[in-house]
């Protein structure tokens, strides 16, 4: 298993792979570390919480840079990463007590409630584009409730894999509580199917999570898939078009445009098309390329180089089939996985950019008449993550936002996760929650106990 940088193309290390006995062994030992830890009090498990954030703290910089090397992402986003990661452990050391508590319900019995209790091991399969940040907001909720977590990450950030581990070591959780496998693909089925896997969460692509549902679903075993996205932008003719313009690109270009909430197709009123063309097209040409470690820099290097030819792939046919390129629509000229800064017009249906994710710094414009012909063409996608509508009228702004088919809708401000705020999507951006109270309750035993 090899770490590439992106940015250089050169190798930062190569990692043996566990075998399938030591991953069984890994699982063995975290189930039977799990089985104490649940014992623990929230007391005990609060204050270890808080330790890992002021690990991730202390060394916001080794971190981030890690991130950075491995898979591109600018310094400064990568520091924004590890922060966040300490925000949601505090969190929920802060709130999964008050999340779990018994919930007393009206019954027949002399005394009925509601307990939520935790379930076992779970299997975590995360992606390369937050290696932190994704992992976190599923361990930290996991954790807390009493889980044990076995993860299974990207083979491109092997060592961003090996650190999360160690800093819950560091903070003192116990040693097979949180355990990671450098494995393939091709085995997570097999651990999927190891009896000591109680549930299974996967961030990733639509594919994957299909063939881990069909898995899962084969085993009887609970599933959490956050997948896909191609977010709408909707800009209606009382917007503020300035600061909506502004956003739009830096909802558009953060890690490169290689977000699953990303704001992927604008959908903009013919009233401020012109306009909203001419200056998102031109603070996107202002964005600096540059070295992901320069804190300067503004776009990183994409995470592999052919995640950068699909993108190009569908930014050509999209082309072909009639949409105007207005700026970038090509690999940078510099060693590296770059692409540059891209954005495309006159997006109509059946191009790439109007059907499919576009994983990277492209921005798809879709003309629509009025808020009518945006709403429609908003919820005709596949994918429901989630979605941005900009109209100084907040009462119609509600009212519309309801009207759109994803798993949140911000008005005048960017799609973001928030562990105050229950994130995932619907239709094939997958099912289930993270954050919260909702995202802490996906993976307990929510048992009734009745007592006469």
């Amino acid at each position: 298993m090899k770490a590439i940088n992106p940015a250089t193309d050169e190798l930062i290390k190569e990692y043996t792979e566990h075998t399938i006995d030591q991953v069984n062994e890994i699982i063995e030992l975290t189930d039977t570390g799990q089985k104490s830890w649940r014992t623990t009090s929230f007391a005990h498990r609060r204050e270890l919480m808080h330790k890992a954030a002021a690990v991730l703290r202390e060394d916001i910089d080794k971190y981030a840079r890690l991130i950075t090397i491995e898979m591109g992402k600018v310094i400064s986003e990568s520091k924004a990463e590890i922060e966040k990661c300490a925000w949601v452990c505090d969190y929920y050391a802060d709130n999964a007590e008050t999340f779990l508590a018994d919930e007393i319900v009206e019954s027949d019995a002399s005394r009925s409630f509601v307990s939520f209790e935790p379930i076992g091991v779970v299997l975590a399969v995360m992606p390369w584009n937050f290696p932190f940040w994704q992992v976190f907001r599923f361990a930290a909720p996991a954790l807390m409730a009493g889980n044990g977590g076995v993860l299974k990450h990207a083979s491109n950030v092997p060592g961003c894999a090996l650190a999360i581990e160690e800093i819950f070591h560091r903070a003192g959780f116990p040693e097979n509580i949180f355990r990671t496998m450098l494995i393939s693909s091709r085995l997570v089925e097999g651990v999927i199917k190891n009896d000591r896997i109680r549930a299974v969460t996967l961030t990733g692509s639509e594919p994957a999570g299909m063939s881990v549902a069909s898995v899962a679903g084969r085993e009887l075993k609970k599933t959490v898939l956050e997948l896909g996205g191609s977010d709408p932008y909707i800009v209606l003719e009382d917007a503020d078009l300035p600061v909506c313009v502004a956003v739009s690109a830096t909802a558009r270009m953060i890690n490169a445009g290689q977000s699953c909430i990303a704001a992927k197709r604008f959908i903009v009123v013919e009233k401020h098309l012109a306009e909203f063309e001419k200056q998102q097209t031109a603070i996107m040409q202002s964005l600096k390329i540059g070295d992901p470690l320069d804190e300067d820099s503004k776009v990183g290097a994409m995470a592999r180089l052919d995640l950068l030819e699909e993108l190009d792939g569908q930014v050509q046919k999209s082309i072909a089939m009639g949409a105007k390129l207005l700026c970038g629509g090509r690999k940078a000229d510099r060693p590296g996985a770059f692409y540059e800064p891209t954005v495309l017009s006159s997006v109509t249906k059946g191009m790439p950019a109007y059907e499919q994710e576009t994983f990277g710094p492209v921005s798809a414009i879709i003309p629509v008449k009025d808020e009518e012909e945006a709403i429609t063409v908003a919820n005709d996608s596949v994918f429901g993550l989630g979605g941005s509508l900009w109209s100084k009228d907040l009462k119609k702004a509600e009212a519309l936002a309801r009207r759109i088919d994803t798993g949140a809708v911000f008005v005048n401000g960017m799609t973001k996760s928030d562990p105050r705020l229950p994130f995932g999507g619907v239709k094939k951006s997958g099912y289930g929650r993270e954050l919260s109270h909702y995202g802490i309750k996906e993976f307990v035993n929510i048992k009734s106990i009745w007592i006469a």
